[in-house]
C-alpha cells in the first residue's frame, strides 16, 4: 500500500483538551475484568501478520470498544478504514522493535502514520544510547517525534528488560522532560515484559500527569488487573478478548 493512499491530513487531537482523559486509569480499588476494556491498546504487531489478522483485530475491538488497535506503520491506513464509523483510534508502533534508527527516520515513521489515520503513536527508546549515557540523544529523539507529530499522543517504550533499575528512572525521566505523554514498558519482542515492581517505579518518577502503559505477558485479568493497581493506565495486549472475559490466553505473545 503505497504512501499516496493515505489520508492527507495530520489527525490533530487537540490534546490540551483530550490527553488527560485518555491518560486517566481506573479506579484500582474496584476494577473488574470488563471494566479493563476501556484502557486495553488491543494489539498485533507479528511480522506475518496479514490483513486478515488486522481484520479480526479491528472488529474485536469495535464489539469490546477498547481504548485502540496497535499496529505497525504499514497497517495503520487499513486499520482506519476497518474502523471508520466507531470511536476506536489507531495507534502505531515506530522504531519497533528495535528504537536503533536514526531520528529523523523515526519522525518521518511517524508524521506517516499520523497522515495514514494514526491518533497515537508507541516510540521505542534509543535503548543503545541510553546505555551509552549519551542522554542527550535519548531526549532529543524522544522530543523530535513529540514535536514531529504536535497534537498526537504519543508514548515512549523504554524496554524495561533490557534496562538496569537506574536506567529505567533515566529513561523515564528523560521521556518526561522531552514532551511525552506516556512511558510504556515493553516491545512484547525482547527478553521480558511488564512487571508490577516496574509499573510502580515507573508511576512514581513521572507522577500522576503521565500515562504509564504495561505491555508484554499479559495473558490473564488477574495481571492486567495488578498492573493497574500498580499504576498503570494503560494496557498493551493481544490477549484483550480473553483478558476481559476472565480467561487466560495460552499465546506466547
Amino acid at each position: 500500500m503505497s504512501s499516496q493512499s493515505c489520508c492527507c491530513h495530520a489527525n490533530g487531537l487537540g490534546l490540551e483538551k483530550e490527553a488527560s482523559p485518555r491518560m486517566k486509569g481506573l479506579d484500582a480499588s474496584k476494577v473488574s475484568p470488563k471494566d479493563l476494556a476501556t484502557i486495553i491498546d488491543h494489539t498485533y504487531l507479528k511480522p506475518e501478520g496479514d490483513r486478515k489478522q488486522i481484520e479480526k483485530l479491528c472488529e474485536e475491538a469495535k464489539t469490546h470498544r477498547f481504548a485502540s488497535v496497535c499496529v505497525n506503520s504499514s497497517m495503520v491506513h487499513l486499520a482506519k478504514q476497518l474502523l471508520e464509523g466507531s470511536d476506536v483510534p489507531v495507534c502505531a508502533v515506530v522504531g519497533f522493535p528495535l528504537g536503533a534508527g536514526t531520528t529523523a527516520s523515526k519522525v518521518f515513521e511517524s508524521q506517516e502514520a499520523v497522515r495514514c489515520g494514526a491518533s497515537e503513536i508507541d516510540m521505542v527508546i534509543n535503548v543503545g544510547a541510553l546505555k551509552s549515557r549519551d542522554y542527550g540523544l535519548v531526549e532529543y529523539d524522544i522530543r523530535r517525534v513529540v514535536k514531529g507529530v504536535d497534537g498526537v499522543l504519543v508514548k515512549v517504550i523504554i524496554e524495561t528488560c533490557l534496562l538496569t533499575q537506574e536506567e529505567k528512572i533515566i529513561a523515564c525521566a528523560l521521556s518526561k522532560a522531552a514532551g511525552a505523554h506516556f512511558v510504556k514498558t515493553s516491545t512484547g519482542f525482547s527478553t521480558g515484559g511488564a512487571t508490577v515492581e516496574d509499573i510502580a517505579l515507573m508511576r512514581e518518577i513521572v507522577g500522576p500527569e503521565m500515562g504509564v502503559k504495561a505491555s508484554g505477558g499479559i495473558r490473564n485479568a488477574e495481571t492486567a488487573i495488578a498492573m493497574v493497581k500498580a499504576g498503570a493506565s494503560r494496557l498493551g495486549v493481544s490477549a484483550s478478548v480473553a483478558i476481559i472475559s476472565g480467561e487466560t490466553s495460552d499465546s506466547n505473545y
